[in-house]
């Protein structure tokens, strides 16, 4: 009789840890989609400055010759 509620309990323990895993695995994919996109975010945001840097060059080389360029006093 003992027996059969030590395999019970086992049963039970195996059942939760079972839950857990699945539910750690659910979050890893999550975190794993979420760095995915957080990855794509920061190279578009590089590609978005890259383009702001040359455009700012472009601009600068398209002012007449002897014209001051001032930058703002947050440089």
């Amino acid at each position: 009789m003992a027996e059969q509620a030590e395999i019970e309990e086992l049963k039970a323990q195996l059942v939760e840890v079972q839950t857990q895993l699945a539910f750690q695995e659910d979050l890893l994919g999550q975190l794993n989609t979420a760095l995915a996109n957080q990855q794509q975010e920061i190279a578009d945001l590089r590609r978005q400055g890259e383009l702001l840097r040359d455009q700012y060059r472009e601009l600068q080389q398209q002012l007449p010759d002897g014209v001051p360029v001032e930058k703002p006093p947050h440089y």
